[in-house]
């Protein structure tokens, strides 16, 4: 697939969450190909609802290498990383649903962002005025226990806004917290990020956690939570080992 292909030209204005959502989830489906450098089965498809039109990564179930330190069915952690984005009103995670009846399956649809694919962490990392959004991005990931945040994995929208895709490796009730964002490691967490994560403990997970994750992780997903909140800083790596490979 080249990059011209990965450009979304859908015609019409920047449509919501709400209405992507109603056209990924009832619209006609067509697949337009292959994600190149994927290590699962992942496809970029175009659904069709009425006169509108929205762009998306199809993440099969049935697409999914086996893994022997995580459950089987990864999409459904992409989905609970949306799910969880959402609910603390953070917007790190592009809309994210569950869909059954696609061409391989049921799996996740995650909107498509139409970003600068040459950009990534390491060249954003220079534009300071991203740096709070990096700060938001770490403590997710933290939360979400994210292992495996590649520089790649961080995209910048034309509103200048980073997204972090690729969330399948997340939500393991083992700590194995693996990422390329430590430049703000024991730097302050923002008020306004402590407070969501303080009304998260307090009131609880997304609902369709309980469909999504186990028990146990998600137990754990608000024991690392009541961690931020107790630390209220960004954790540091005393190890310098909880880098993914590769980095981008």
């Amino acid at each position: 697939m080249s990059e011209a292909e990965l450009t979304d030209d859908s015609p019409g204005p920047e449509r919501s969450d709400a209405e992507i959502a109603e056209i990924l989830g009832c619209g006609e489906v067509e697949l337009l190909g292959r994600m190149p450098w994927s290590s699962n089965a992942t496809f970029l498809i175009e659904a069709r609802l009425d006169d509108r039109s929205a762009r998306a990564i199809y993440k099969p179930h049935a697409g999914e290498r086996p893994l022997w330190d995580f459950p089987d069915g990864l999409w459904r952690r992409e989905v609970a990383a949306h799910a969880l984005s959402a609910h603390l009103g953070w917007a790190v995670v592009p809309l994210t649903i569950e869909r059954e009846d696609m061409v391989h399956g049921v799996g996740s649809l995650q909107r498509f962002i139409d970003a600068d694919f040459e950009e990534h962490y390491f060249t954003l990392l220079e534009d300071e005025a991203l740096h709070p959004q990096f700060v938001r991005m770490a403590a997710f990931d933290f939360v979400t226990n994210n292992t495996d945040r590649k520089g790649g994995h961080c995209l910048i929208d034309a509103s200048r806004h980073v997204w972090g895709i690729d969330n399948g490796l997340s939500f393991h009730a083992e700590f194995k917290l693996r990422t390329v964002i430590w430049e703000f490691g024991g730097d302050p967490i923002p008020a306004d990020l402590l407070d969501d994560l303080r009304r998260l403990v307090d009131e609880g997970l997304p609902p369709t956690f309980d469909q999504l994750l186990g028990t146990f992780e998600r137990d754990a997903v608000l024991t690392r939570a009541r961690a931020l909140l107790r630390e209220g800083v960004l954790p540091i790596d005393e190890t310098g080992n909880r880098y993914p490979w590769p980095l981008v």
